[in-house]
């Protein structure tokens, strides 16, 4: 909608009702009776500080017939305007008889403050119309309305109208023209007209520098404040302060906050609350939590934004339990959370996994009736998604009006996460049909869901995807990129994305040594985390944590020894319970059991499930059941449900042949109600997915893949195959191999082999570790079939090919 903002010279408004005389020229004055503005009622007038007030003086401004006189018309326009009382003070203004330039002022005021930027603009209409002249006040409430409307459009009209009356040199005018292109993102053109100006006060540089901050431009934000300072203006103020902390922790500058921080000392803003609250949020960004919480415990009095501050904080840097003992103070304390602390709160409840205290939160959310809040059911969608409650996320996503990206990309995510993949590729097909434009957050979702997938061909059509829309040229999307593709099992594909990258995040290089690792290539793995550490990207922790789970899968116990130590000494990277869990997992699976269960006393902190795992699997491996059953007990004292613990356990026992030892685990087992996790197996094939599971026969082929399994292990056992029976007990030679046949990743390869052409690769997904049977086999149909057959278990992936596999059978 445009309006017409020209002089009237130029242009002409509808003209105001008919019974409305014009009023008269500025020039004109008015007289008004020393009984009148002495009147005990116009005093009353003129101590009225509330709307509660006003109402109790009206009537006796009516008793004594003085709503006409002009000036309680005049008082009561600015009181009525001042209170929001909008459509009361046009009633006055419009049967006034006598109107004079400074009512307008005050409506026109009053419509910027109390209405939309429409109607504040069609009344600058009416006041140019009835010939009075604005003043500079009237441009900056306009300009302050289209600014905080972000329309840039119609800020330009007014911007003309203040340079068409003159006010194009006023410093308190212009200031109002670089605050509206600032807030309107338009941070170039602000500083354009900030640049122009011949002086410049605080007021206009606080302006221009806060447009900078708010604009994501941090740097260019603490430019502007020390060239202000060398043209003289050397005083911030408390305003100055609040815009360009914000900048200091947008960009992590710790060492410019402190001294700013010292600034605010020796000029005593410490007293004011958004001066501390502003501390409080800069030294969180910049990770010092501990200097944090130090300004919050000092301050005297503290907000809701304060307190949103600290939540924040702790949240952001993964204090997630102090930052839930900061919102339950705050409720006790009587502060009523807002939408931002409910964010926070969410924040920490998902990554704590807390989804009764996340219950309770959305809980909250309904009483205090921001259920419609887009943000604030994106956080609960989140939270229930990271909390495995998936099925309460989509009934919220579903009845979620107004979606916005952010909750697509938000249930996308957890579909994911979740391990729902098909799901997340629904509401990925669902989101491009309707038009909505996806972002390297959607892709990064979608490809991760992918790579677990594990497919090569959907993996290239999201890789295609992701080319065409130009959002594979982002870091973040190219490192999800390669990371699918190891995980889809073409590693070299992987590195050759890697390669062609122009730059490389730390999570980038992470995926790369993690996709070598996994792939049993630890040479390359340790390779490229040497050449990671002569860049100028220095590893993290997950770095570390790869490298050393790559020299597990290839047997490099020195190195990862190596690895382990330089983390502490030369990176001062603390270990995390991951970290000592593939160190456990080193030592033990090259069959140092010992040694193993001595690093294990030697932790500095409490072992956790994974170390102990780690140890059981490392005797599984190697039979020694003594040492496997010290750390069976640990594990069962840990978490005495887990069943996947269980069946290694007895996958030990039967390994070592301890028979009623097996017997005496299932029977626990079901005593307990554990139930073993069925092995599956999944090939795709010509757009679709095929799952095989153990001994199953309901695939429509499945008569066809069972009898040629018959001639495939005649063929295999010709050429030295046999089969491994140790795990099997108390049924015939002839059962047992007829058990074995069975197993879901033969019965996928056999499938695959059935349906494809010579010489094509065939991938097979794995959910549990491969069997040593299935692993002896199928090295040798990939020798007598001349196939690659490319099989990723839980763990690692395994290259079969001419009859080698790429672990060198260390896995």
């Amino acid at each position: 909608m445009s309006f017409p903002l020209l002089a009237r010279s130029i242009t002409t408004a509808p003209p105001p009702p008919a019974a409305i005389p014009h009023p008269p020229s500025l020039s004109q004055r008015v007289h008004i009776p020393s009984h009148i503005y002495k009147h005990p009622t116009a005093i009353l007038l003129e101590l009225c500080n509330s709307m509660k007030e006003l109402h109790q003086i009206l009537p006796h401004i009516i008793k004594n017939g003085l709503y006409k006189e002009h000036l309680f018309e005049t008082k009561l326009v600015s009181l009525f305007t001042k209170y929001g009382c909008l459509n009361d003070a046009t009633k006055v203004f419009d049967f006034a008889k006598l109107k004079v330039d400074p009512m307008y002022h005050t409506m026109l005021k009053g419509h910027t403050h109390h209405s939309n930027l429409d109607s504040s603009l069609a009344f600058y209409s009416r006041l140019r119309y009835d010939d009075v002249t604005p003043v500079i006040y009237n441009f900056s409430y306009l300009l302050k309305a289209c600014a905080d409307n972000s329309d840039v459009v119609k800020g330009k009209q007014v911007h003309a109208q203040l340079i068409l009356h003159g006010f194009s040199d006023s410093l308190f005018a212009m200031t109002s023209v670089v605050n509206l292109y600032a807030k309107c993102g338009m941070v170039g053109d602000a500083y354009e007209m900030f640049d122009r100006m011949p002086e410049r006060d605080l007021v206009c540089w606080n302006t221009v520098i806060s447009g900078y901050a708010q604009n994501g431009m941090s740097k260019r934000a603490l430019e502007l404040v020390l060239r202000m300072q060398e043209e003289g203006c050397n005083r911030l103020d408390s305003v100055t302060i609040v815009s360009i902390l914000p900048a200091c922790g947008a960009i992590g500058s710790f060492k410019m906050g402190k001294l700013i921080h010292g600034y605010v000392f020796r000029n005593g803003f410490e007293s004011l609350v958004n001066v501390s609250t502003a501390l409080v949020d800069m030294y969180a960004k910049c990770g010092s939590v501990g200097a944090a919480r130090l300004v919050f415990d000092k301050m005297d009095s503290k907000t809701v934004v304060s307190l949103n501050a600290m939540i924040d904080g702790y949240a952001r840097n993964g204090y997630y339990d102090e930052a839930l003992i900061i919102f339950q103070k705050m409720l006790d304390e009587g502060f009523k959370p807002t939408n931002v602390t409910i964010m926070s709160t969410l924040h920490a409840c998902a990554e704590t996994r807390n989804i009764e205290l996340g219950q309770y939160v959305h809980k909250l959310v309904n009483q205090l009736g921001l259920g419609s809040n887009v943000a604030v059911v994106n956080s609960l969608i989140s939270m229930y998604c990271k909390c495995q409650r998936v099925d309460i996320a989509a009934e919220l996503f579903e009845n979620l009006r107004g979606k916005t990206l952010v909750s697509w990309n938000a249930m996308i995510l957890g579909y994911a996460q979740n391990g729902c993949v098909m799901d997340a590729l629904t509401h990925f097909c669902k989101m491009h049909l309707q038009n909505i434009k996806p972002d390297s957050f959607t892709m990064v979702s979608v490809v991760t869901a992918l790579a677990e997938l594990s497919v090569l061909r959907q993996a290239k059509w999201i890789h295609g995807f992701a080319v065409r829309t130009c959002l594979n040229r982002n870091v973040f999307v190219a490192t999800a990129l390669v990371d699918m593709y190891a995980k889809c099992g073409a590693v070299h594909t992987a590195r050759k994305l890697f390669d062609m990258m122009d730059d490389r995040h730390v999570t980038t290089w992470n995926a790369m040594i993690d996709g070598y690792g996994t792939h049993g290539f630890g040479k390359e793995a340790v390779e490229l985390f040497e050449e990671m550490r002569k860049g100028h990207v220095e590893p993290n922790d997950i770095t570390f944590l790869c490298v050393i789970s790559a020299c597990s899968h290839s047997g490099f116990v020195e190195k990862g020894h190596n690895y382990f130590t330089i983390m502490r000494e030369e990176y001062n990277l603390e270990p995390s319970m991951d970290h000592y869990g593939a160190m456990v997992d080193l030592i033990g699976r090259a069959g140092r059991l010992s040694e193993a269960w001595n690093f294990i006393d030697k932790m500095p902190m409490r072992p956790g499930l994974n170390v102990y795992g780690a140890m059981l699997g490392a005797c599984k491996i190697h039979k020694n059941v003594d040492l496997g059953e010290k750390a069976a007990d640990k594990l069962f004292e840990l978490d005495p449900n887990d069943g996947g613990y269980h069946v290694l356990l007895a996958n030990m026992y039967a390994t070592a042949s301890i028979w009623h030892k097996v017997a005496k685990v299932r029977t626990m087992m079901e005593r307990k109600g554990i139930q073993k996790t069925p092995g599956w197996s999944l090939v795709d094939l010509r757009n679709e997915v095929h799952t095989f599971y153990s001994g199953s026969t309901s695939h429509p082929q499945s008569e066809k893949i069972y009898a040629y399994l018959e001639k495939l292990f005649d063929r295999i056992k010709a050429a030295g195959y046999i089969p491994d029976t140790d795990s099997i007990h108390d049924v015939e030679d002839v059962v047992q191999e007829q058990l074995l046949k069975s197993h879901s990743e033969k019965l996928a390869i056999a499938f695959g082999l059935l349906n494809t052409s010579a010489g094509t690769t065939i991938h097979i997904r794995k959910n549990l570790r491969v069997c040593g049977d299935c692993h002896s086999a199928t090295k040798y149909i990939s020798l007598v079939m001349k196939r690659e057959i490319i099989v990723r278990d839980m763990h690692r992936f395994h290259h079969f090919k001419d009859g080698v596999c790429s672990c060198g059978d260390y896995w």
